[in-house]
């Protein structure tokens, strides 16, 4: 799997709860821009001759503020530069207030064969709370209008929302149901550091679930999607079978990619030495660099066996399948036995909380959960 990842970084308003790299401007020359990514696509594909992209994901910011031509020409770039699998995943994040008829097909003609929809919620005044700039309405249109147009979408939802009860929560989730075309996106929402709502938070303007009612949101979303035949591949997200983001996996399974256009991160094996890559995060900046330099990379830094190991495990037991003893043993460059404490893992076993047989690693319903928790005391 070699996923590429192109950042758009540009937003109508920045939401309070947001931590990604994303701006506010109304004017963005998008011809600058064309130009920009096409000389990073190409500088990035010289140094991964040879890999053949299995998926393109356009995130943010919101990517759907691109003209469709930009997504187009991108696209395009990817295509000359690298070799393509017949069965790529293309997808492209979208708000429901950037979405129109017309748009969506445009995008769709470009390439794009999968959306992913930032709704959030079902409920006007927590969209209002979340600093969103549509209402439920809006969003319902929106998915029905995906739903019309891609044979695959995704949409988010953010729950553990201030004063949210299990009963309103599983209301909401089985209404979303309604709409889902085999893949939905469930988060609990997190204070970030340096958010507005870490501000907010922290003076105390509103309060999130406690633990243990937060706990009861998260068992009974596992137990409205399983009934559903959508279980949680991953820590956050729920699919059909076959309906997985074969995007989002790369990056569980700890599998390459290249991260393109401003504050994007990437992970590339070069010469058998994986790399961590990252892009200057300032837009205007990133411009000046990729303009002088054909590119707007800091320096790349090599990511040696232990922090490897550290990478992966961290991700693969983000998955239901959890992780292979070879992956492990091939990042860490070391035995099983000598990676791991057995004491620890007979102990996570006993608890409930993980499963190792003589060929994977694998995290239960409650290993999930309590993921932080389980790497800390593994690792």
């Amino acid at each position: 799997m070699f996923g590429v990842y192109i950042h758009w970084p540009f937003c109508k308003s920045k939401c309070p709860y947001c931590d990604f790299n994303s701006h506010v401007n109304d004017a963005v020359d998008h011809a600058a821009w064309r130009t920009a990514y096409t000389k990073e696509i190409e500088y990035t594909a010289s140094l991964t001759k040879g890999r053949e992209v299995t998926s393109i994901f356009f995130g943010g910011g919101t990517p759907s503020l691109m003209k469709p031509e930009t997504v187009q020409s991108i696209i395009n770039d990817i295509y000359k530069n690298w070799s393509v699998a017949g069965d790529v995943e293309i997808t492209l994040e979208a708000n429901p207030t950037s979405i129109e008829v017309q748009k969506f097909q445009e995008f769709k003609a470009a390439g794009i064969n999968r959306v992913s929809i930032g709704v959030q919620s079902l409920n006007d005044g927590d969209l209002k709370f979340l600093g969103r700039e549509h209402n439920a309405n809006e969003a319902v249109d929106a998915l029905k209008l995906a739903d019309s147009l891609f044979d695959r979408f995704n949409f988010d939802l953010i729950y553990a929302r201030p004063n949210q009860t299990v009963k309103e929560w599983r209301a909401e989730l089985l209404e979303a149901l309604k709409y889902s075309k085999g893949h939905l996106s469930l988060y609990q929402l997190t204070i970030e550091q340096g958010t507005p709502f870490y501000i907010q938070h922290g003076r105390g303007d509103f309060k999130i679930p406690e633990q243990d009612l937060a706990a009861d949101l998260y068992e009974a979303t596992q137990e409205i999607m399983e009934a559903d035949n959508m279980p949680a591949y991953e820590v956050s997200n729920h699919a059909l079978v076959g309906q997985e983001s074969v995007h989002n996996i790369t990056y569980w399974r700890y599998e390459d990619y290249a991260g393109i256009g401003p504050g994007a991160h990437g992970r590339l094996t070069l010469e058998g030495i994986k790399n961590a890559t990252r892009t200057h995060r300032a837009p205007e900046i990133w411009l000046q660099r990729v303009e002088q330099h054909g590119h707007g990379y800091h320096e790349f830094e090599s990511v040696d066996h232990q922090g490897r190991f550290t990478e992966c495990l961290m991700m693969g037991l983000r998955l239901k399948e959890g992780l292979s003893i070879a992956k492990i043993e091939e990042e860490a460059d070391a035995t099983i036995d000598e990676i791991f404490d057995e004491g620890k893992l007979k102990t996570l076993q006993e608890e409930g909380l993980l499963i190792f047989s003589n060929t994977h690693i694998k995290p239960t319903i409650d290993g999930m959960q309590r993921l932080n928790a389980m790497l800390k005391y593994l690792t």
